[in-house]
């Protein structure tokens, strides 16, 4: 299976966000109207929630509802508030040793529903380079311009909440926050839709993981391994052996960050189900501002102040079915 992929700037949405927003219209409303889930809030209660909670994305998310126009399903599915479920894998860890600090992430996903786009950004001033994911402002991983990184993981439970996506609390993150101790105090006020987990890494080495969900109250982590359950054991396929692999790994005094890259490109971490596919693994280096995407053959790196647009299409053959 080939998918293409797109590595841009775009400091702030404007028309060409508004054309990539109309063509991905259908898909965007399968996101947030998908199945399994409860009556969507109005479009009102999605702006209030946003002013409550997020205030300082509220002008940037104004600016996007006024491109599309009259359209209150558009301001529904822009707010990011009370969506459909969703269930991923990933596996994510944080290392410490020498060519540290940095943060290895594998992200696992249907192909087809993950976005071509990794981007840089500049919203309100502060440089954002992240892998970009639905129709506004959603990150699945990234890192800002204080070297602050950020990574999500889906944490096991599907219970569902009234709170927001995580793709779009891990984007308030990077736009508001320089530290993990601001990152965790923004994460534990912020209401999330569904259970997930976000581990956070900063220039200074000071690393976390914090477990989320409605039904919990937040829960930070020393834990330097994050796979897809939180405390109790549990989560999607191979969780807690994928979690305990990588802690034998770091482990090990003759492990080295080469060799723990290595070991996310090989199972049980890397995942070649057409139902979870591992998309792509990220390196981030918050000390340098910098991060590798890498795919079997390829590497491309990038960093803040840096950033080069292209493109690239990688060939991950047969894969297997799902079922």
């Amino acid at each position: 299976m080939l998918k293409h992929f797109v590595f841009a700037r775009e400091d702030r949405p404007e028309e060409a966000w508004l054309a990539r927003f109309a063509q991905g219209r259908r898909a965007a409303e399968r996101w947030y109207l998908g199945e399994g889930r409860t009556t969507p809030p109005t479009a009102i209660e999605c702006r209030q929630a946003l002013q409550r909670y997020m205030p300082e994305l509220l002008p940037h998310y104004d600016r996007a509802c006024a491109l599309v126009g009259e359209d209150d399903l558009a301001y529904q599915i822009l707010s990011h508030y009370r969506p459909a479920p969703v269930i991923g894998g990933c596996t994510q860890a944080v290392w410490l040793g020498n060519g540290g600090p940095a943060l290895v992430r594998n992200y696992d996903f249907p192909l087809d529903l993950i976005s071509d786009r990794f981007e840089v950004t500049s919203w309100s001033g502060r440089e954002v380079i992240a892998k970009a994911q639905r129709p506004w402002g959603g990150c699945i991983d990234g890192i800002n311009e204080d070297g602050l990184v950020a990574s999500l993981t889906f944490g096991g439970s599907q219970v569902q909440g009234f709170g927001f996506s995580v793709i779009l609390m891990l984007r308030y993150v990077l736009e508001t926050c320089s530290q993990v101790d601001q990152a965790l105090a923004a994460l534990r006020r912020i209401p999330i839709a569904m259970s997930q987990n976000i581990t956070l890494l900063d220039s200074s080495g000071r690393y976390a993981t914090v477990f989320l969900g409605p039904d919990r109250a937040p829960t930070v982590s020393q834990v330097r391994v994050c796979t897809n359950h939180q405390e109790n054991i549990g989560g999607v396929s191979h969780s807690v052996e994928r979690q305990r692999v990588v802690l034998k790994a770091l482990d090990d005094p003759a492990m080295s960050l080469s060799k723990l890259i290595t070991l996310f490109a090989a199972p049980p971490l890397y995942s070649r189900r057409e139902a979870s596919t591992t998309a792509y693994t990220a390196v981030y280096w918050p000390a340098e501002r910098r991060v590798d995407y890498l795919w079997p053959g390829k590497i491309i790196h990038q960093g803040i102040g840096r950033f080069e647009p292209g493109e690239y299409t990688h060939d991950y053959g047969d894969l297997e079915p799902r079922g």
